[in-house]
């Protein structure tokens, strides 16, 4: 939820003490004492939300919503008013104010019609952010979800490992999308043009394996969970790597290759030759901010198709969201979303039904592995991020069960 508030007031006692308020609960309070004062700050792209008292001198707080609205109709503009100002403020409600408060207003109050507000900022900007992402015609945008800098990261991963036309691993723990960010890859790459052919590996045979080559010549070949290809298939896929063939070749597994080929369970050299290119999917429980966009979209996407209206995500159906483990990742949160747009009760993620201490439990793990993957499974780094003595983090990663190993890429 974005945090920055823009306070206009020309009683200076007034402005301090709402600036107080606001820091106390974490938001980031900018303060004028004018309209002419809070142009500066007003902007389409704002971040936050406005604050403004009704009566000032010279121009008022119905000039200042007039400009804000003229500047960005979005932008959600909360209005003071005085005694006897009640007319007025109904009045400005009928002109796009988002709200209106009574002076003295309570903190309580105050705090709760911001909150609201700020979610719907919030909302819009994360909306404007994926339609001009959209409009860029970027693949890795339009269809790789998420606003944090490792759904960031991830989409330019793959934008860069798309160009370099080498073998590509695609790894991720189970539902996290391994076949559509091999999609992705192969619509950003020079091979977009040509097919994109996809092949479960478990079962496939040599002369499958052939066959499946020729159909996506001029394109991409994507060999899904690679890990589950019989023997005989997987000295066959590296004689056709290394002779090269008219496809390139992308795989996707949800296991650790690596201690697969180590062990003998998987063909050493064609792993070393697979993994030329990796991209990585975090899960959600490393970038649990996520959860709220990612959910909107499954949200947007189940009314769609259900032929019905979308029905309201409240803040607390959302937070209760970002404390859920989701161990199937974005298939499972997507099947939440469908059972919410259709009115069936959540199995999913239960938070909202646990006590204080266990929905704690849950932000906390989910912050250490958020912590873990920041740092590339680093355990040192992530402790001093955290601020957390060695020891202690080390005793909270044995409590859930957290390998750091599991993060480093």
């Amino acid at each position: 939820m974005t945090r920055k508030v823009l306070l206009v007031d020309d009683d200076s006692a007034v402005r301090e003490a709402l600036a107080q308020t606001l820091e106390l609960a974490d938001y980031e309070p900018v303060t004028a004492g004018s309209f002419v004062a809070a142009k500066d700050h007003i902007r389409a792209d704002f971040a936050g939300v406005i604050v403004s008292d009704i009566r000032m001198p010279g121009r008022d707080g119905f000039h200042l919503l007039t400009y804000t609205r003229d500047m960005d109709a979005d932008l959600p503009v909360i209005l003071l008013t005085g005694e006897g100002d009640i007319p007025m403020a109904v009045q400005a409600m009928g002109q796009g104010a988002f709200d209106f408060l009574e002076k003295p207003c309570a903190a309580a109050d105050l705090l709760k019609v911001l909150g609201k507000a700020s979610e719907a900022r919030e909302h819009v900007l994360q909306q404007r952010a994926m339609k001009s992402e959209l409009e860029r015609g970027d693949p890795a945008a339009r269809l790789l979800f998420g606003l944090s800098s490792k759904a960031e990261a991830l989409r330019e991963r793959v934008r860069t490992v798309a160009q370099t036309g080498a073998e590509v691993l695609v790894t991720g723990p189970a539902g996290s999308g391994v076949s559509k960010v091999a999609e992705v890859v192969h619509l950003m790459s020079p091979q977009s043009q040509g097919p994109f052919v996809k092949r479960p590996s478990a079962g496939l045979s040599t002369s499958d394996l052939v066959h499946v080559c020729e159909d996506a010549a001029g394109g991409s070949l994507f060999l899904d969970e690679i890990s589950a290809m019989p023997e005989a298939t997987q000295y066959a896929a590296l004689e056709m790597v290394e002779q090269g063939v008219g496809a390139r070749i992308l795989a996707g597994t949800t296991t650790d290759l690596a201690e697969l080929s180590s062990d003998g369970r998987f063909l050493a050299d064609l792993f070393y030759r697979l993994d030329v290119m990796r991209v990585r999917i975090p899960s959600l429980a490393e970038r649990p901010e996520d959860i709220p966009v990612i959910f909107r979209h499954y949200v947007a996407q189940a009314a769609e198709q259900a032929g019905i209206n979308e029905p309201e995500i409240t803040s607390d159906h959302l937070a209760s969201l970002m404390t859920g483990d989701w161990p199937g990742n974005a298939r499972s949160l997507m099947s939440a979303a469908m059972r919410f747009v259709l009115g069936m009760p959540e199995d999913v993620s239960q938070a909202a039904e646990l006590g204080l201490s266990e929905q704690m439990a849950r932000v906390e793990r989910s912050l250490l592995i958020a912590a873990l993957g920041r740092h590339n499974g680093k355990a040192s780094d992530a402790a001093k991020a955290l601020k957390l003595p060695r020891k202690t983090f080390y005793d909270k990663l044995a409590r859930y069960h957290i390998r750091p190993e599991d993060y480093r890429r």
